[in-house]
């Protein structure tokens, strides 16, 4: 049975190879990097004992460093196991959850129809080249040199002209032997209430829009006249071209990011995919050097071509103008991307300078200028909150309220539940530095009001998370409760993450609520996401102290991970550190737990008596006042208590004599 080449590429594209290669081998946790889709492991057609065979999903094939096969999801069934390349096609088709095509003649007609339009289109492109050489070409050729492209440039993007003509590619195609169905079905010709068709494009430069297989299956034709009712115009629908499921300069692009020495720079614009807004954008940054860029074909970006983005590289830069009109565009791609983000799997914006386009800064400036642009990208976090800040004033607390709700319900989309966790975190920390009340005057007392639409309220929402707000006594603020939020990795905290670390099997029974851990510490939380991610990729039995250090030290952890160290033997809390039992481990976290958990409670209920004061203040409410300044000595207390409830235990670490002296290794 021969199966068509749209129903193999969508197989294997619904199917990472990795998942196929995954039952017949155990990857190498060293170095696989799961997040980028980058696998290696011993190799199973030769026995050896360091891994040298990789497949990485990207690319969607496997190599051994070893004894040099290499193949696809196809080749690995058919040379491994056995199976007959029918035998293959089925198991993949089932593992990506769609049915065999059946035994269908006209289907096989269809394939052998797509296979002529093909070469139909080949030769369209051929024509179109050489009419760019000939006189009626000349003045093509002038736009294309005062757009600073080269003869060598022009032929790699094999640039054409289609001369002002409504037959000449018609009766040069017909010469050829080519029917008129196949011609119409290319799209190379059209039909406009008259009984003979003509030329679609006319007087117009074209450019070849190729396939992921480099196969020209439409094109994109920029006019020459300035009467012309289009700028530029695409080829139509056809049984070759999906507009939105393409995007222009893929395989080049792809090529050009698996390129030796590629795959670790993915924040420079050399190591990620660039999607930028048209075709010339494209062609002038590949002549500038930059030779990973894509670009949609007209449109807006749409769901299946950033599909395509992320088939490529887990994080695509998406370059738009720095105008009104380029803002927008930009933020129709983050609402875009939001319900689809996956751990790792994220999108960064790029703005130009106003009134720039990629294809004048290099122009006029070089890369120089395009990759520092490309440097600055945002994250797309950052986008979505400049944009809903920058919406209006929020001096009010129904406004205030506003915002937060359209945020949540922004990030509410999010599919992936860890990925909406994180985010939610994030707006937390930045409505909470954002709404940060300020004041003045204060040793005379007097307390301006709320100024979350004052420039310092602007400023406020760059800066990393919330701070705490002064109106508390000084000795409420000194105690351990409150003092534990504004520390950037306090005691409690350190002990936390340090235990967990150090005896990682207390996540096997705990692992729900250990990933439900909140930091006030930065740089804590993103060693926990990191500390989650590595512990998901292993099996328990494998979740062991080296494993797990290895990897966070990988990721860059390791300064931090010391530093806790050095903090809880400094504070001799031996239970945190690795030479503890695993009773007296489990122990001290499940204590620990429980304080930061108390501590937590009693600074949510501060914050809301200290807004509640705030407001009762301005309304002049002196009963309320009252009332809840009574309230707030309350937790103060409890505070103060759970404070010295904490420091007994905290001292057993000593008394116990379980550590001699200064601990230390």
């Amino acid at each position: 049975m021969r199966f068509s080449n749209t129903f193999l590429d969508e197989i294997r594209d619904r199917v990472p190879i990795s998942n196929v290669i995954a039952r017949r081998v155990s990857w190498d946790k060293r170095k696989t990097n799961v997040s980028r889709g980058d696998y290696w492991a011993c190799c199973p057609f030769h026995g050896e004992k360091s891994p040298s065979f990789h497949c990485e999903d990207r690319k969607g094939r496997y190599h051994c460093f070893g004894c040099g096969v290499t193949g696809d999801h196809f080749r690995f069934l058919t040379e491994l196991e056995g199976l007959s390349f029918p035998e293959a096609v089925q198991q993949i088709a089932d593992m990506a959850g769609m049915p065999m095509p059946l035994v269908d003649a006209a289907m096989e007609k269809r394939e052998k129809e797509r296979g002529s339009l093909i070469d139909v289109m080949e030769m369209a492109t051929s024509f179109f080249q050489d009419q760019l050489q000939t006189a009626h070409g000349a003045k093509a050729r002038a736009y294309l040199r005062d757009r600073g492209l080269t003869g060598r440039t022009i032929e790699t993007f094999r640039l054409g002209y289609a001369p002002d003509s409504r037959n000449a590619l018609k009766e040069f195609l017909a010469g050829k032997g080519v029917s008129k169905e196949q011609i119409e079905a290319c799209g190379l010709v059209v039909h406009e209430n008259v009984p003979v068709s003509y030329d679609r494009f006319r007087d117009r430069i074209m450019f070849p829009i190729l396939s992921s297989r480099e196969k020209v299956i439409a094109f994109g034709g920029r006019a020459m006249s300035s009467d012309a009712p289009a700028k530029y115009l695409n080829s139509n629908e056809t049984e070759l071209f999906h507009k939105g499921n393409v995007l222009y300069n893929f395989a080049r692009a792809r090529r050009a990011i698996q390129g030796p020495g590629r795959g670790d720079q993915d924040d420079s614009a050399s190591g990620t995919i660039i999607a930028v807004e048209g075709y010339m954008d494209v062609i002038a940054l590949y002549q500038a050097g930059i030779e990973n860029a894509v670009a949609p074909l007209g449109t807006a970006l749409t769901e299946n071509q950033l599909e395509l983005l992320w088939k490529m590289v887990p994080q695509p830069v998406l370059c738009f103008d720095g105008d009104g009109a380029g803002i927008r565009a930009a933020n129709r791609a983050a609402e875009l991307a939001l319900p689809h983000l996956k751990p790792g799997r994220s999108v960064r914006f790029a703005l130009l300078p106003d009134g720039k386009d990629p294809d004048d800064l290099v122009r006029d400036e070089g890369r120089a200028p395009f990759d520092k642009v490309m440097s600055q990208a945002k994250p797309l976090s950052e986008m979505l909150w400049s944009r809903e800040i920058n919406t209006g004033k929020f001096d009010t607390p129904e406004a205030r309220a506003e915002l937060e709700a359209r945020l949540k319900q922004l990030v509410a989309v999010i599919a992936d539940e860890n990925v909406r966790r994180h985010y939610q975190q994030d707006i937390r920390d930045r409505l909470n530095a954002f709404f940060q009340p300020q004041f003045q005057n204060r040793n005379n007392g007097e307390r301006r009001g709320f100024s979350g639409n004052s420039r310092n309220g602007r400023d406020n929402a760059a800066k990393a998370g919330p701070k705490s707000p002064s109106l508390i006594s000084d000795r409420l603020a000194r105690s351990g409760p409150v003092r534990g939020h504004r520390d950037n990795t306090a005691l409690r905290e350190s002990v936390l993450a340090l235990t967990i670390v150090n005896h990682p099997a207390l996540m096997i029974d705990d692992y729900d609520e250990i990933a439900a851990i909140e930091y006030d510490s930065r740089e804590l939380q993103r060693l926990w996401s990191a500390m989650l991610g590595a512990a998901a990729a292993v099996a328990g039995p494998h979740l062991t102290r080296e494993y797990l250090t290895e990897r966070l030290e990988f990721e860059g952890f390791g300064p931090l991970i010391k530093s806790l160290d050095q903090q809880v033997r400094n504070a001799r809390l031996w239970t945190a550190t690795e030479e503890a039992a695993m009773e007296d481990a489990r122990e001290g976290y499940r204590q620990a737990l429980a304080f930061h958990k108390r501590a937590k409670a009693l600074r949510r209920q501060k914050m809301e008596l200290e807004r509640e004061i705030a407001l009762a203040t301005e309304a002049g409410d002196g009963e309320a006042i009252v009332q809840l300044i009574r309230a707030q000595q309350e937790v103060h207390l409890e505070g103060v208590r759970l404070e010295n409830q904490e420091a007994i235990i905290d001292g057993f670490g000593v008394l116990s004599g379980r550590i001699k002296g200064a601990a230390s290794h």
